[in-house]
């Protein structure tokens, strides 16, 4: 693929030593707007090649259902915690690109499992993490597949790869028949625009936020197969009711559109069971008011990893993550969101390691290898499998939301 339409490395006029002061700043001035220049087309050329990964803005009826949502004001979403950064949008940037590389990814493979599923989806409670955010659920005779970013990046294309550590240990060619595709949001790492092409023909239903369903609309899925909800609306998938569920976030593909399309956790409530999928969200009382309008859950799938202090409000770290299952009245933790993609600067088993250091010795939490199926009537997986390096505590690298109240810090879940 071509992607830069001159000679490269491309030609700049030498600078040659000056005759005049004069004719020095006039081939300087050239050479800068022949370099601007070629860093301009070489943009707009990336932005043409990956352009349809971008999606769709959401416009007409969808829009117009998006304006009437209380958390829709002046074309974004909002939400009654701040999402803010605590430092500069630049200052991120630069912890992120000058923070320490080692242990941030794995030197070995990652040890994974080749999952064997049955013709039918269960009618117990069994979950199949696939990676990051991934998990193919089945609950009451139904298959749902969360968040299906099982690319090979968490990005728009190669150019800018955020490449998995491994391959999924289901190829998209070969999952089972799913009943509905279930998205939190519309980030790169959480919506992947070819798994939707390929999904697009052989999924009956895709279940996601206000707004996302343009950006599947623009990638081959029919409207009617899309259903978006509001914070608390529900719809049903057979037996099983799925509920939209507040979460603590924000969304954009691209510069032009933050919060244009909103964000939100899921709830799966069986005849029998429940299950908590957190999406991704920094802490805060949502957890509580989840807890107490749906709960108890039977299992809880909660992110654990991708957090750092600048951006504790979007993200949780391991500690609170922990405090959110306890206030969701999670009975079995399955930690989501790590052990995939360098997202953050911590060692990528830092969040793992800091979860059973938190964890309560009586908590059923599972530890399972990308890949292994766990199911609520049989032991849980709780060996490390990931190798033992170095990696910073709470104490050294402490990960706390903004604006709690202090009602909610003043409980037992809640650990500094």
């Amino acid at each position: 693929m071509v992607l830069w339409p001159f000679p490269f490395p491309p030609s700049i006029p030498p600078l040659a030593p000056p005759s005049s002061p004069r004719r020095w700043r006039r081939r300087l001035v050239r050479t800068l707007f022949v370099a601007v220049g070629l860093l301009v087309v070489a943009a707009l050329a990336v932005v043409a090649v990956y352009r349809s990964s971008f999606g769709a803005a959401p416009k007409g009826e969808r829009l117009a259902r998006m304006q009437q949502s209380p958390h829709y004001r002046d074309g974004r979403f909002t939400q009654p915690l701040t999402a803010d950064l605590s430092a500069s949008f630049f200052e991120v940037i630069r912890g992120g690109l000058f923070a320490p590389r080692d242990g941030r990814t794995p030197t070995a493979p990652t040890p994974t499992v080749r999952p064997t599923l049955a013709d039918t989806a269960s009618a117990a409670v069994r979950a199949t993490w696939l990676g990051h955010s991934t998990v193919l659920l089945e609950l009451d005779g139904k298959r749902f597949l969360t968040d299906p970013a099982i690319g090979p990046y968490a990005s728009p294309g190669r150019l800018f790869g955020v490449k998995r550590f491994f391959e999924s240990p289901i190829p998209v060619a070969e999952l089972p028949p799913l009943d509905a595709v279930i998205f939190s949001h519309d980030h790169y790492d959480h919506l992947d625009a070819g798994v939707v092409r390929e999904l697009a023909a052989r999924t009956p239903r895709f279940v996601v936020p206000l707004g996302v369903g343009a950006h599947l609309e623009a990638w081959g899925v029919a409207p009617e197969k899309i259903t978006e909800l509001d914070w608390w609306e529900e719809t049903t998938v057979g037996t099983v009711t799925v509920a939209a569920t507040p979460a603590r976030h924000s969304s954009g593909r691209f510069l032009n559109d933050k919060d244009r399309t909103f964000w939100a956790g899921w709830a799966f409530l069986g005849a029998n069971e429940r299950v908590f999928y957190s999406g991704d969200s920094g802490f805060g009382p949502h957890f509580a008011e989840i807890g107490e309008r749906l709960g108890p859950f039977d299992l809880a799938m909660i992110e654990i990893g991708g957090y750092n202090a600048l951006w504790a409000n979007v993200h949780m770290g391991p500690e609170q993550a922990l405090a959110a299952y306890r206030l969701v009245h999670g009975r079995t933790l399955l930690p989501l969101h790590w052990a995939t993609f360098d997202l953050a600067p911590h060692g990528w088993t830092e969040p793992i390691e800091r979860l059973r250091v938190a964890q309560d010795s009586a908590e059923r939490i599972a530890y399972p290898r990308p890949g292994e199926t766990i199911t609520l009537r049989d032991p849980l997986p709780t060996a490390a499998w990931w190798p033992s390096q170095p990696w910073k505590t709470a104490e050294q690298a402490p990960v706390v939301s903004s604006g709690v109240p202090d009602s909610l810090r003043a409980t037992p879940v809640w650990k500094e």
